[in-house]
């Protein structure tokens, strides 16, 4: 799964740690999201999209594979 959280994230000077800390998950997670090792939870995919004011839509995309 592809997804803009990297972009969204440095946009507003957030590091992972800070995202983390949002989320509530480890900065490793958020990691994984960013480099697409780890497809969200959909809890999780909700609470991204709910964060940057966006829909699940516009964060996450099914890999052009």
């Amino acid at each position: 799964m592809d997804n803009d959280i990297r972009s969204l994230r440095t946009a507003r000077g957030w590091t992972q740690r800070d995202l983390a800390e949002r989320l509530d998950v480890s900065r490793q997670t958020v990691n994984a999201l960013e480099t697409g090792r780890y497809d969200p939870s959909l809890p999780l995919a909700f609470k991204v999209a709910k964060l940057f004011e966006r829909t699940i839509e516009d964060v996450f995309r099914p890999d052009d594979d």
